[in-house]
């Protein structure tokens, strides 16, 4: 049978492609194959990473009266070769780095649309491949313009996005990751052909003329990619839709409104203080209940309230324009350069390992910081490189903050660009891992708004962190800035720490953190075309001197970090062993970690190049767990001194537990200088001893002597746990003779030893079940119902039959025996 096709199929054409040269790479953009329903499609490649990125869009949406402009970056793992780590093995939502970009992209591209354009438009860039040595985030912003230019939307581009880093003082464009981890300025830049639109920073404390440097370095590398934009707008632009802006507002109306807010300044000044837009909203309803009031009968007013709303918002925007221009007053009758009261708090919350309360105006943020173990540290699964997360900083904007009901949802992406922003700007000055091994996580809550919630949330990080013992290197504090301007920019006036309205009618939000001696995060969005002439020298300059005077308010509450971390934080230490020996501490299934976490109550971290991370929320048992793990791997030397535990006696002598999990012998004859008759004479089990290792035979049994440490004598020298403070872990045999110590050695099992009676100080038979081997040591093997680590990770040695089930070399027991005067009981070895 023959198929026969009976409709024609357009397939797309091979990709017209586009390149320059960035940094001795080529950098790419075609069009043409891919994605040939979209209204237009392009593929962006540097190096060897692909972004797809598309654009469509709809009829125009009524009634509405914001641009519906929504861009989506989805982070593909085949990209890199994986596949995801989810349950289902399948992408989910976007994680916060393909969140942060999307954000990236939206930002400079959305006040690049005419204002009132309402259709609905969806970017989508889609990362094909990823080298995982370029970032793809800078390269969302140049695909998506390019494809909204290409298509026939309404567009004021080109825009291009650059990252710039300094590495070891040379400005690099398109940096690898690797390059950007070695930098002190991680910049991106946004640009058109004639302005700056928008920046996003991270900075190592750098002064600000040098991030302004790197600003202009970047702009050169903007004009070169906006160049190659144009060539191919040139060759596959389409023909551009028809865009009618909306109608200007009825000059009647206007008039009339005009008139009804004369000589009601201060009303119009309530209406924009405080929570949101609630004070327009109310005073819009309040106009239009007087235009309304004296209509006669019959007639209607010709306008809704909703237009009456808008005009009265419009008309409160002009006069807090005007007023600022003209009079150097802002609405809460602060001059330009003015900041608001600012109180600072810290220990606003009992128990929490720290917390800070920042407010500034009507702005409160309260930042708790929590202390944690190495394993709790946030494990990625992300495109980037690294797979661990030791700091973050978690943002919530309650609906409460701004007086509103609404549902309770998880953070959305603003959320998570403000709590990212914050956390860029504390990095810098957090310790090394290695100096404070603790994962650390930083909530911001935001309990009342009104303008610059993130740099309160930074001001309130630090607060939080110096109130938890976080030796960080400086205090950081965040200050917003704005912008308002004549519509040519010939007039202008930059506003320090702006409160809510005048972000919203103000042409730009400009953020800066740092601390006294430099940047350490910036973030800038504008609304105009293009910025005034020497701009970022002003508000660089003008946000420093407020970000000092911010941190002195700071340091009237905490000036230095506390010198310890807080009662119920965690107490961490770092040890390290030699990796070889890692598995003797962890043993077998576990076993052996698992049995020190449970007497210890300690958590136990072990990486690979052997730091092992011990913390608990007591001192006592971090020290502990650190004696037992250095006694599972510290190595024993002749002439070293020790104090521990008599945990067995023998007939011929004593074991002295000398580190945790390892044993000793202290022979009858090295236990004083005179004769002694019996152990027990001596010593007893429990008793605390000083004693010195004399000898370590070629079984690695260690011989000890309570005389040459100066032990020795007529009487008793031990001290009961009752008569001396324990400065080692207690052994679960403790108060038992015969049983535990040595690893499992039996000393006395052999046919040439004198024996002595045996003690039997602790319950036996039904009391205590645990298996045990043959011979004369009952301690628990491994494998019985005591797991606890012995020397070396555990006993595997092979054993004889007999009470001595220590391997034998061929002439007997070839240690050197000391043999007592007068032969009494104690026996020879």
């Amino acid at each position: 049978m023959t198929l026969q096709t009976t409709t024609k199929h357009t397939y797309p054409a091979d990709s017209q492609v586009f390149s320059t040269e960035i940094e001795g790479q080529a950098f790419e953009i075609s069009s043409g194959r891919l994605a040939p329903n979209a209204a237009a499609a392009c593929t962006i490649r540097y190096g060897d990473t692909m972004l797809l990125v598309t654009v469509c869009h709809g009829e125009p949406r009524a009634g509405i009266d914001f641009f519906p402009l929504t861009v989506d970056f989805e982070e593909r793992m085949y990209a890199i070769g994986k596949i995801p780590g989810s349950f289902f093995r399948r992408e989910g939502r976007p994680g916060t780095d393909a969140t942060l970009a999307a954000r990236m992209t939206d930002r400079p591209i959305r006040p690049l649309f005419p204002k009132g354009f309402k259709r609905e438009v969806q970017v989508v860039c889609t990362l094909l491949t990823s080298d995982r040595e370029q970032p793809a985030d800078v390269l969302g912003t140049i695909g998506a313009s390019v494809v909204v230019n290409m298509s026939s939307l309404p567009f004021e581009g080109p825009v291009s996005s650059v990252r710039v880093a300094r590495v070891d003082g040379e400005f690099k464009a398109f940096p690898t990751y690797a390059e950007i981890a070695a930098s002190d300025i991680d910049l991106i830049v946004a640009g058109t052909e004639d302005s700056v639109v928008m920046l996003e920073a991270g900075a190592k404390q750098v002064p600000e003329e040098e991030v302004i440097e790197a600003i202009k370095y970047a702009e050169g590398v903007i004009a070169q990619v906006n160049k190659l934009q144009r060539e191919v707008i040139a060759a596959l632009g389409q023909e551009k839709m028809e865009f009618v802006p909306p109608a200007p507002t009825d000059p009647a109306l206007v008039s009339m409104i005009e008139k009804a807010l004369d000589g009601r300044g201060q009303e119009m000044l309530d209406a924009i203080s405080g929570e949101g837009f609630r004070g327009v909203d109310e005073l819009g309803a309040l106009v239009y209940g007087e235009l309304t009031a004296n209509l006669p009968a019959g007639e209607e007013f010709g306008y809704d309230q909703r237009l009456v709303r808008n005009t009265v918002e419009t008309q409160l925007k002009a006069f807090v324009r005007t007023r600022v221009l003209e009079e150097d007053l802002r609405a809460d009758d602060r001059h330009p350069g003015d900041l608001r009261e600012i109180r600072s708090e810290v220990g606003v919350l009992p128990r929490v390992h720290g917390s800070g309360l920042f407010q500034r105006g009507e702005t409160q943020v309260l930042s708790v910081a929590t202390l944690g173990a190495l394993r709790d540290r946030a494990r990625l699964d992300r495109i980037a490189p690294g797979e661990w997360q030791y700091y973050m900083h978690h943002y919530n904007f309650p609906p409460f903050s701004v007086g509103e009901a609404r549902f309770m949802r998880g953070p959305g992406r603003r959320e998570i660009g403000h709590g990212m922003l914050a956390q860029r700007a504390i990095e810098p000055v957090l310790p090394d891992f290695n100096e404070f091994p603790y994962t650390i996580r930083v909530v911001s809550d935001v309990l009342a708004s009104n303008g610059s919630t993130s740099q309160g949330s930074v001001c309130g990080s630090t607060l939080a962190l110096m109130d938890a013992g976080v030796p960080i290197k400086a205090p950081v504090a965040g200050i917003a800035m704005g912008l308002m301007s004549t519509p040519d920019a010939s007039k202008y006036k930059i506003l320090t720490d702006i409160a809510g309205i005048e972000d919203a009618f103000g042409d730009m939000d400009f953020k800066v953190a740092g601390t006294q001696r430099g940047v350490t995060a910036v973030q800038l969005d504008i609304k105009l075309p293009q910025l005034p002439s020497d701009f970022m020298h002003q508000v660089f300059e003008q946000a420093r001197i407020a970000r000092l005077a911010i941190l002195d308010v700071m340091a009237e509450a905490i000036e230095e970090p506390r010198e310890e971390v807080g009662q119920f934080a965690p107490k961490i230490s770092i040890v390290k062993i030699d990796p070889s020996k890692i598995g003797a501490v962890i043993g077998p299934g576990g076993r052996v970690i698992n049995a020190i976490i449970e007497r210890t109550g300690a958590a136990i971290d072990i990486e690979e190049d052997g730091s092992v991370f011990i913390g608990a929320t007591d001192a006592e048992s971090v020290r502990r767990a650190i004696a037992e793990v250095e006694g599972l791997t510290k190595e024993i030397e002749v002439g070293q001194e020790f104090e521990g535990p008599v945990v067995r006696l023998m007939a011929f002598g004593a074991f002295v537990e000398i580190l945790p999990g390892k044993d000793g012998l202290v022979h009858i004859s090295e236990m004083a200088e005179g004769h002694v008759d019996r152990v027990e004479d001596v010593v007893n089990v429990g008793d605390r001893v000083q004693v010195k290792v004399i000898e370590i035979d070629n079984l690695g049994r260690i011989n000890l002597s309570m005389r040459e440490a100066g032990q020795g004598g007529d009487g008793r020298v031990g001290l009961s746990d009752e008569q001396a403070s324990d400065d080692s872990p207690r052994r679960r045999d403790e108060g038992r003779s015969g049983g535990g110590g040595g690893g499992g050695r039996d000393r006395g099992g052999r046919d040439d030893r004198p024996r002595g009676p045996r003690r039997d100080d602790g319950p036996r038979g039904g009391g205590d079940d645990r298996p045990r081997s043959g011979g004369g040591d009952d301690r628990p093997r491994s494998g019985g119902g005591d797991d606890r680590p012995r020397s070396g990770g555990g006993d595997d040695r092979p054993r004889s039959g007999g009470g001595d089930d220590r391997p034998r070399s061929s002439g007997g027991d070839d240690r050197p025996r000391r043999r007592p005067s007068g032969g009494g009981g104690g026996g020879e070895r």
